[in-house]
C-alpha cells in the first residue's frame, strides 16, 4: 500500500466524508444525510468511563487478594496507556464514523477493515446479556429481602435483560440525544457507587483497622496457571476506550474532543478500579469477595459497620444503572460498525441508510438490538443463572480482543504514512508511537493466550481449549464467508456497469 497524501487541516470534517453513500440512499438536496453531531466533551468523558469502569470487575480484582493491585498498574501500563495512545493518533489521523473500521482498512486493506470490524461487533453481543445480568443481580439488592427470591429465577434475568435492550435499542434508533443519556446517567452509577465504598473503607479502616493486610510479600503478584484466565480479565477490563470513535462523525470537533475526553476519563478509571479494590479488601478478606456479587457485600459490611446501612438500596440501583448503561454505549457505538460496512457494500445496502429525520444509522443499530436480544435468549437457554452468566462471559473475551491486535498493528503499520498539522501524536513522534504500540501488541497477544487456558477446576480442559479456539475459528469463518459474497457481488455489478456503458452512450 502506498504512502496516503497528508490530510488537510480541518477542525471538524464533513460527516461521513470518508465513506461514500449508500445504494438507494435519500439525499437531501445534493448532499447525503449527514449524522447528527450530539457528543461533547461531557458525553464523550462520560461514555468513555461508563464504558470501561464496572464494579464486577473490583470485585472480580479482589477476590484475588492484594497483588491485585500491582497487576492494575502493569494492565494500566502495558495495555491501557498504549491503547489510549494509539485511539488519539487513530482517531485524529481518521475521524470519520468508523473507527477502528477505517483504522484497519487504511492500514491493511478492506478485508482487514471487515474481519476486524465483524470479530469486534459479534464478540459483543454476549457482553450485552452478561452485563445485563449482573445488573439484575445488583437491582435485588435494592430491594432488600423481598427481592431475594427472585436471585435464583432465571425468567427475571432474562425479561430484566430483553427490556433494557429493547430500551437501548429505541432510544438510539430515535437520536443520538436521546441514547447518550443512558450513557450519561449509567456513567454515575458507575463512579458513586466506588467513590462510596473508598470513602466508608477509610473510616472504617481508621476506627476498626482492614480486614486484610498490605505487606510487601501479598502485595508481589505471583503467575501459575490457575490465575491466567484472571489476569487476561483484568486487562480486558480496561479494554473499551476505542469504542467512542467509532461515532466519529456524531462528535463535535473529535480531534480535540477525544483526546481530552480519554485523558480525563483514563484517571477516573485507573484511580477507580486500584483504589476501589483496596477498599474493598478493607471491608472483606479476598477469601469472602464472591465474584460476582462481592462488591454489594463489601457495601453492606461497611455501611451496617459505620451504621448507614440505608446507603445500601440506592447503591445497588446505581449498580444496575451503571450496567444498563454500559450496555448502551457499546451496543449504540458498535452498530456503527456494520453501518458503515454497510456503505461500503459488505453488508446489506439498508445497513447504510440514515434515518431522514433521527438523523440515525437506524436499520443497524435495530438488527444489531434484535441480534443482542437473541443472544440473549440463546445464552439462557438450558443452563442456570450463574451458568448463562459465566457462558456469556467466556464468550466475549478470547475474541475480544482479536481486534485489538490489528488495531495496535494498524497505528505502527500508518506511522509511515504523512500526517497533517491538525492530527495529535504523542510526544516523540513516531519512534515512541511505534514502541507503545508493539507493547500492547505483546500484551494484547499473551492476554489472547491466557484466556485461553481453562480454569482449574475445568474437568476436561483440553475440550475447554477445543470450544473456545472452535467457537473463534467459526466466528471468524463466517466473516470471511460474508465477505467473499459481499466482494463477488461487487464484482459482478462493477462488471455488468462496465458492459452496459457503452450501449447506454
Amino acid at each position: 500500500m502506498t504512502d496516503a497524501p497528508a490530510q488537510p487541516a480541518m477542525s471538524d470534517p464533513p460527516a461521513s466524508a470518508e465513506i461514500r453513500s449508500a445504494p438507494g440512499q435519500k439525499l437531501h438536496g445534493s448532499g447525503r444525510i449527514a449524522l447528527k453531531r450530539s457528543f461533547r466533551f461531557r458525553d464523550l468523558t462520560l461514555f468513555y468511563i461508563v464504558s470501561a469502569l464496572s464494579v464486577r470487575w473490583v470485585a472480580t480484582a479482589a477476590a484475588a487478594g492484594p497483588s491485585t493491585l500491582i497487576i492494575w498498574a502493569v494492565a494500566l501500563v502495558a495495555f491501557f496507556v498504549p491503547l489510549a495512545v494509539s485511539v488519539v493518533e487513530l482517531s485524529s489521523r481518521y475521524p470519520q464514523e468508523g473507527g477502528l473500521y477505517v483504522w484497519t482498512r487504511e492500514a491493511f486493506g478492506p478485508f482487514a477493515g471487515f474481519i476486524t470490524s465483524w470479530t469486534y461487533w459479534m464478540c459483543n453481543l454476549p457482553f450485552f446479556a452478561s452485563v445485563l445480568y449482573f445488573g439484575a443481580g445488583a437491582a435485588l439488592f435494592g430491594f432488600g429481602t423481598r427481592g431475594q427470591h427472585l436471585a435464583l429465577d432465571s425468567r427475571y434475568y432474562l425479561l430484566f435483560t430483553l427490556f433494557w435492550l429493547t430500551v437501548i435499542t429505541v432510544t438510539n434508533i430515535l437520536g443520538a440525544n436521546a441514547g447518550k443519556w443512558l450513557n450519561n446517567i449509567g456513567s454515575l452509577g458507575s463512579v458513586l457507587p466506588i467513590a462510596l465504598l473508598i470513602v466508608l473503607a477509610t473510616v472504617s479502616a481508621v476506627h476498626h483497622g482492614s480486614a486484610t493486610t498490605f505487606h510487601a510479600h501479598e502485595l508481589a503478584p505471583h503467575f501459575d496457571l490457575k490465575n491466567a484466565v484472571f489476569w487476561s480479565t483484568i486487562f480486558f477490563a480496561f479494554a473499551g476506550c476505542e469504542a467512542g470513535s467509532f461515532m466519529g462523525d456524531e462528535i463535535e470537533n473529535p480531534r480535540r474532543n477525544i483526546p481530552r475526553a480519554l485523558l480525563t476519563s483514563g484517571i477516573v478509571v485507573a484511580a477507580a478500579y486500584i483504589a476501589g479494590t483496596a477498599a474493598l479488601l478493607i471491608a472483606l478478606p479476598s477469601h469472602a469477595v464472591d465474584g460476582v456479587n462481592g462488591f454489594m457485600h463489601g457495601m453492606l459490611t461497611l455501611s451496617a459497620r459505620m451504621h448507614v446501612g440505608w446507603l445500601a438500596a440506592p447503591v445497588a440501583l446505581l449498580i444496575s444503572l451503571s450496567m444498563v448503561g454500559g450496555a448502551a454505549a457499546f451496543l449504540s457505538s458498535t452498530s456503527r460498525l456494520p453501518f458503515v460496512a454497510g456503505i461500503d457494500s459488505y453488508l446489506p445496502s439498508a445497513f447504510g441508510k440514515i434515518h431522514p429525520r433521527f438523523r440515525t444509522p437506524w436499520i443497524a443499530i435495530g438488527i444489531y438490538g434484535l441480534a443482542g436480544i437473541i443472544t440473549a435468549i440463546l445464552g439462557q437457554a438450558g443452563t442456570s443463572v450463574r451458568g448463562a452468566y459465566e457462558v456469556l462471559v467466556s464468550m466475549s473475551i478470547f475474541s475480544y480482543f482479536i481486534p485489538y491486535l490489528f488495531l495496535f498493528a494498524a497505528q505502527i503499520r500508518l506511522q509511515k504514512r504523512p500526517v497533517g498539522p491538525d492530527v495529535m501524536r504523542i510526544w516523540g513522534g513516531r519512534p515512541v508511537a511505534i514502541v507503545l504500540a508493539s507493547l500492547g501488541f505483546l500484551s494484547t497477544a499473551v492476554t489472547l493466550v491466557l484466556s485461553v487456558i481453562p480454569s482449574a477446576d475445568e474437568t476436561n480442559k483440553p475440550l475447554a481449549v477445543a470450544k473456545v479456539i472452535g467457537s473463534t475459528a467459526v466466528l471468524i469463518g463466517a466473516g470471511i464467508i460474508v465477505y467473499v459474497i459481499a466482494e463477488r457481488k461487487k464484482t459482478r455489478a462493477a462488471a455488468q456497469s462496465a458492459t452496459q456503458t457503452p450501449t447506454q452512450s
